[in-house]
C-alpha cells in the first residue's frame, strides 16, 4: 500500500488524476469479443473494467482486463503508445480501474485482444489483490470481504446473477397469475407468523419496543381481508438465532396468499415454482446437491406425516410428540423431494383443522436432501378457533417457550371482519438458490452474511 500511494503522488504531481470522474464505455468485455466474427481487426471500441495480471514482453505490454462481464486481453504497445506511455501503463497495478479506446484482433496464439490506442486510469487500487489472484480461497475472508470474492472468484458472480435470475423468474410467474407484490412492515409491534426468536429495538419517538419481523404472513393474510385476493411479498425476515450452514440470522423469504385456493393449490405453486427456478438458472431438474443426485421433476412424493413416522420410527404419535419423531427419524432421510402432509394442530396455529380429523392441520413442508425448503397452509379463518389457539400459544409462552407464537389482538380483529378461505406459501429464497446453484452454505448465496466478530 505503501508503494501505491506513493504511486498516487507521482500521478497527482504529474497532472494526472488518479480517480477519474468518469469514462464512457461502448462496449462491455463480452461485446467487444462478439464484435470481431471472421473480421482480422474491428474499428476501435472503448471498454472499462479491473486490470487483473500484467506481463511484459519487450516492447509490448500484455494485460487482462475484466468487467461484469468477463475478461479480454489487453496488448500495449510502444510503436502505437510511445516509450512514455508505454511506462505509464507499465506501472499500472493488478487491481487499478482503467478505461481503454482501440480496435479488437486476434493474436497469433488466436486470443482476442484490444489493442491500446489510448488508455486512461479511472481508480488506482491501494490494496493489493491477494496473491493468488486466480482465486481467493480463504472462506472467512471470502464472506467477510464478498467485495474481493467477487473480483478474484468470477463463478462467485454467477451464484449470484443466478439469485438474482431466480427471483426475477418467481415474480414473473406470480405476476402472470394476478398476485400483486406488496411491502409489509419490518418493524412490528407483535413479531407474528412463525415460531422463532425476533430481534428486539427501541423506537425512541414513540417510547416502545418494536421487533424485526420474522415472517411476512400475518400483514398478507391482513390485506386478504381488506380484498386483495392475490399478494405475494418477497423480502428479508429476522431470526434471532445461530449461525450454521443452513442458517443465517437475515434471510429471504417468498411468501404468497390466494383466496379461495388451499394447501393443494399450494402444491402445484411449489412445483411450479421449482420450475421456472431452475429454467432462469440454467440447471436442469435432474440434478445434483454436494454429489447427490436429486430429481426436481414434478409431481413431488406426497405423504402423511402420521403415516411417515409410522414407517420410520414405527410409532404412533399425536401432536408435539409426532412433530419430534419426525424431526428427528424422518426427515434426514427424506432425500428426493417430498410433500410432507398434514401436521399436528399443536405446532401449527395458523392452520385450518382437517374436516375428516381435527387433530391434524391442512399443511405441509417441502423437503428435500432432508432440509425443509416450502411450509404452506390451508389458512385458518375462523376467529374463534383462531383465539383459541393464540391462547393455547401464549399458555406456552408464559412457561418459557420464547418461539410460541404471541397473541395478536390485532390480526383477530381483521379476521373477525371476515378472511376469506386462502391458501398461503412461504419458500426460503436462499435454501432453493443454495440447492439449484450447489453451494454448500447458505452464508455462500447470501452477498453479506452475519459474521462473529473479526479477531
Amino acid at each position: 500500500m505503501r508503494e501505491r500511494l506513493e504511486k498516487v503522488d507521482r500521478l497527482r504531481a504529474a497532472g494526472i488524476e488518479p480517480y477519474s470522474r468518469g469514462f464512457r464505455p461502448t462496449h462491455t468485455t463480452e461485446a467487444a469479443k462478439a464484435l470481431l466474427g471472421e473480421a482480422e481487426r474491428t474499428d476501435p471500441v472503448s471498454i472499462a473494467g479491473r486490470l487483473m495480471v500484467k506481463r511484459q514482453q519487450g516492447g509490448l505490454v500484455f494485460a487482462d482486463l475484466q468487467d461484469g462481464h468477463g475478461r479480454i486481453q489487453l496488448m500495449a504497445n510502444r510503436g502505437i503508445l510511445g516509450d512514455e506511455e508505454l511506462s505509464r501503463f507499465a506501472d499500472l497495478d493488478p487491481g487499478d480501474i482503467i478505461g481503454v479506446t482501440g480496435p479488437v484482433f486476434r493474436t497469433k496464439r488466436g486470443e482476442i485482444t484490444v489493442e491500446v490506442q489510448s488508455f486512461q486510469l479511472l481508480t488506482k487500487s491501494l490494496r493489493p489483490l491477494p496473491e493468488k489472484w486466480h482465486g481467493l480461497k480463504d472462506v472467512e475472508i471470502r464472506y467477510r470481504q464478498r467485495y474481493v470474492d467477487l473480483i478474484a472468484n468470477p463463478q462467485v458472480r454467477e451464484v449470484f446473477r443466478a439469485r438474482t435470475k431466480i427471483i426475477t423468474a418467481m415474480r414473473g410467474l406470480l405476476d402472470e397469475r394476478g398476485f400483486i407484490d406488496v411491502e409489509t412492515p419490518v418493524l412490528q409491534e407483535i413479531p407474528g407468523g412463525g415460531h422463532a426468536r425476533p430481534f428486539e429495538t427501541h423506537h425512541n419517538a414513540l417510547g416502545r419496543d418494536l421487533y424485526l419481523r420474522i415472517a411476512l404472513e400475518l400483514h398478507l393474510k391482513r390485506l386478504l381481508v381488506g380484498g386483495f385476493e392475490r399478494v405475494y411479498e418477497i423480502g428479508r425476515v429476522f431470526r434471532n438465532e445461530g449461525l450454521s450452514p443452513r442458517h443465517n440470522p437475515e434471510f429471504t423469504m417468498m411468501e404468497c396468499y390466494q383466496a379461495y385456493a388451499d394447501y393443494q393449490d399450494m402444491m402445484q405453486m411449489v412445483e411450479d415454482l421449482v420450475v421456472v427456478s431452475a429454467m432462469a438458472a440454467n440447471r436442469p431438474l435432474e440434478t445434483s446437491y454436494e454429489g447427490e443426485s436429486v430429481n426436481l421433476t414434478p409431481p413431488f412424493r406426497r405423504e402423511r406425516m402420521a403415516d411417515l413416522v409410522l414407517e420410520y420410527a414405527g410409532k404412533h404419535a399425536a401432536g408435539e410428540e409426532l412433530n419430534d419423531l419426525f424431526e428427528e427419524h424422518v426427515q434426514p432421510r427424506l432425500r428426493q423431494p417430498t410433500f410432507v402432509l398434514d401436521h399436528p394442530v399443536e405446532v401449527s396455529p395458523l392452520a385450518r383443522r382437517r374436516e375428516d380429523d381435527p387433530r391434524f392441520v391442512e399443511r405441509f413442508e417441502l423437503i428435500i436432501l432432508g432440509r425443509e425448503y416450502a411450509n404452506a397452509f390451508t389458512e385458518l379463518t375462523d376467529p374463534v378457533d383462531q383465539r383459541a389457539r393464540f391462547e393455547a400459544q401464549a399458555a406456552l409462552r408464559a412457561g418459557g417457550n420464547v418461539e410460541a407464537h404471541p397473541m395478536d389482538e390485532d390480526f383477530l380483529r381483521a379476521v373477525e371482519y371476515g378472511l376469506p378461505p386462502c391458501g398461503g406459501l412461504g419458500f426460503g429464497l436462499d435454501r432453493l438458490v443454495m440447492l439449484l446453484m450447489d453451494q454448500p452454505s447458505i452464508r455462500d448465496v447470501i452477498l453479506f452474511p452475519v459474521m462473529k466478530a473479526e479477531t
